[in-house]
């Protein structure tokens, strides 16, 4: 674009660039540790705007939402006061796959976080786009750690005495600054006006190059029919960011007058709500809850979508990106699985204030005719009226593997990138990044070591660890079966997880740290108590035992023996355990998981402790991966594109044996002895 003639200039520390989900938390985490901040955003009517599912949470995901509120961000705390139907999620199974997830009423979900973020001190909301990223080359001839004055040089710093002083990781001995090849110095808006900063966060979600397709007709904007960000990915490119195309969906919304609920099934959410933050008051979120409905599609539906197919851009070859496979459209449903007879649909009212209705299971870009015409097949759906027809959005992106697991750029210092941008799908996922990517934005500012959360002690790190050590070729989305140490990693005990790192970066209250700590106390030892404290086979124990169905005892047992039967509970127990103390609800029910699966526990906790000696095998950053003997060139080209910085993270990576990571290991002991 042309430079316009624009003599305005302002200075923060941090710039993020998009206030979707993403947006939001690093904003939030970067203004609540102290900096300057200014979020920009294509409309402040945007602002964590739901353009799909209207819905926190769900398998997998209310993991993710739990962690980001044990951190200190924020989604947590505004989907429990905008909710409007919550439910437990698989709570037939284990605790490892429990997952909460709430219906949220739209527009007040994004009406509270703009008002948390108006609120928040050092942060500024600017609607306007950001076209161009300002950046200087770092002289590779001086003293990598010394270049670094507060993330930018000296013709815009305000502290040129403070130094980045761990930027470069002491505890594992590899930098996240040092190999990089530039550095950030600020943004230019389109309309002129520079903004001097420290450091910048991509978050564009689907807005950059973005254009919507609906049949034939293609309109270049954003979700919802909001401006697309059409500027920035020429700066991106000019800076040797790589970018792909990808694309998702969404299904129309109906007209709720118009649906004959009487054909439906009413789905119902949880009598006993549960609150998503560990810091709401569970009794706050009892209220009166709005019904979810299911209905399916059936043969006449997939008739007139197979019909139509030629004229779907999916199928048509109109559309370059790749969609996500684990939410496919009703068209790629219907081809892809053409045994099934039907497919579910739940509709899902998008507030109190409005008849909207969301239709999830049948996102499409067919036409608004060929839409009209299959919606209307379903029953309850006979007679329904679309209020805004169902699309396809194509947008840029990046292969997140240009990224440090910081969220950094490897070759640009002091940009970072999170959400959508990075190649993921879901809010829950950006705002997961987001979060983690204004922490260490902050961090890097701050000249503090970057918070990174590996794949044995949080959901969070299983995301970031698969985006930037796997070669993603569709959205990302997060499952419980990628993480491979889920009954570690349950959505009840993020915060004893996480709180810790919260308050180490300064989001989480020495109060709320050491209440943590004695509810870690207080668990341990009323598990310890449950081993050594023994019964018998008593009148009052074998009556205990007959009323819930249990085998009688023979001989002495623990109360811990006894709590791992599956008709036995803490709370049940009770009668038969005289000396227990008073416990709160939050320590009782994970006596109760650590004890009734210890056996299970302790073996993930073994193979954490594998994994744990392969992420401290770091490898060096100046490695030459062609003087590695043995070495498949396929490995040999993977390592050399990925960089990964940990033996562990190598193990990682597509195309990289067990046999590759003996012979690095090998070549990491010849080289560390001599």
């Amino acid at each position: 674009m042309d430079v316009l003639k624009n003599t305005l200039c302002e200075n923060y520390d941090v710039v993020v660039i998009g206030a979707g989900h993403a947006g939001c938390e690093a904003a939030l985490a970067c203004a609540r540790l102290g900096l300057e901040t200014i979020i920009f955003t294509v409309s402040v009517d945007s602002i964590a705007l739901m353009p799909c599912n209207p819905n926190i949470g769900g398998s997998s995901k209310g993991h993710l939402v739990r962690e980001i509120d044990a951190l200190g961000g924020e989604m947590g705390k505004n989907i429990d006061k905008t909710f409007i139907q919550s439910k437990m999620l698989n709570v037939s199974k284990g605790p490892a796959v429990h997952s909460l997830r709430a219906q949220a009423d739209k527009q007040d979900y994004a009406r509270s976080m703009r008002k948390v973020l108006e609120s928040q001190e050092h942060l500024t909301i600017k609607q306007g786009e950001v076209c161009e990223i300002l950046w200087e080359n770092i002289d590779k001839n001086t003293d990598p750690n010394s270049i670094l004055t507060n993330g930018y040089s000296d013709e815009f710093s305000g502290n040129s005495d403070e130094k980045v002083t761990n930027g470069y990781n002491s505890d594992n001995g590899i930098s996240y600054y040092s190999s990089a090849e530039k550095r950030i110095i600020g943004v230019r808006s389109y309309t002129g006006t520079t903004y001097k900063c420290k450091s910048v966060i991509i978050c564009t979600g689907t807005y950059l190059n973005a254009r919507c397709l609906c049949g034939e007709a293609i309109t270049y904007t954003g979700p919802n029919g909001l401006q697309a960000a059409t500027h920035l990915s020429d700066s991106l490119k000019a800076m040797g960011i790589d970018l792909r195309r990808f694309k998702t969906g969404t299904p129309a919304r109906m007209d709720g007058k118009t649906i004959d609920y009487s054909k439906l099934s009413e789905q119902k959410g949880d009598e006993r709500v549960i609150p998503f933050s560990f810091s709401t008051d569970p009794e706050s979120v009892q209220k009166e809850q709005v019904s979810c409905w299911l209905t399916y599609t059936n043969e006449e539906t997939h008739n007139i979508i197979r019909a139509n197919l030629d004229r779907s851009p999916i199928y048509a070859g109109i559309i370059e990106g790749t969609g996500p496979r684990y939410c496919p459209s009703i068209e790629d449903k219907v081809v892809k699985f053409s045994d099934k007879d039907r497919h579910q649909v739940f509709l899902e009212p998008e507030g109190l204030y409005t008849d909207e209705v969301y239709v999830d299971g049948m996102s499409s870009s067919l036409p608004e005719d060929v839409q009209q015409a299959m919606y209307r097949t379903v029953p309850g759906l006979e007679n329904c009226r679309i209020v805004r027809n169902a699309y396809a959005i194509e947008y840029d992106c990046i292969n997140a593997k240009q990224l440090f697991n910081s969220l950094q750029f490897k070759n640009v210092n002091g940009l970072f990138a999170a959400g959508q941008f990075n190649g993921s799908s879901g809010y829950e996922e950006a705002a997961a990044q987001g979060l983690i990517a204004g922490i260490n934005a902050s961090m890097y500012i701050l000249g503090r070591e970057p918070l990174v959360l590996d794949r044995s002690e949080s959901y969070i790190g299983v995301l970031i660890d698969d985006l930037v050590t796997k070669d993603n070729r569709e959205p990302y989305r997060m499952m419980t079966s990628k993480a491979e140490y889920r009954l570690l990693l349950r959505q009840d005990n993020a915060d004893l997880r996480l709180r810790k790192y919260g308050y180490k970066v300064g989001l989480i209250s020495r109060e709320t740290f050491d209440e943590i700590c004695e509810r870690e106390k207080l668990i341990a030892a009323e598990v310890d108590r449950l081993k050594n404290t023994f019964v018998g086979a008593s009148k009052e124990v074998l009556t205990f035992l007959e009323s819930v169905g249990s085998t009688p005892l023979t001989t002495g047992v623990s109360l811990a023996s006894l709590l791992g039967r599956p008709e036995i509970t803490y709370e049940n127990m009770s009668v038969i355990d005289k000396g227990r103390p008073v416990l709160d609800k939050r320590v009782t029910d994970q006596v109760e998981i650590e004890v009734r699966y210890e056996g299970y526990i302790e073996r993930q906790k073994k193979q954490v402790e594998h994994f744990k000696k392969m992420e401290t095998r770091k490898i060096p950053a100046d490695i030459d991966y062609d003087e590695v003997p043995s070495l498949r060139i396929e490995a040999r080209q993977k390592l050399k594109e990925f960089k990964p910085l940990s033996i562990g993270q190598a193990s990682r990576l597509s195309g990289v044996s067990p046999a590759d990571v003996s012979v690095l290991l090998i070549y990491l002991e010849k080289r560390n002895t001599h």
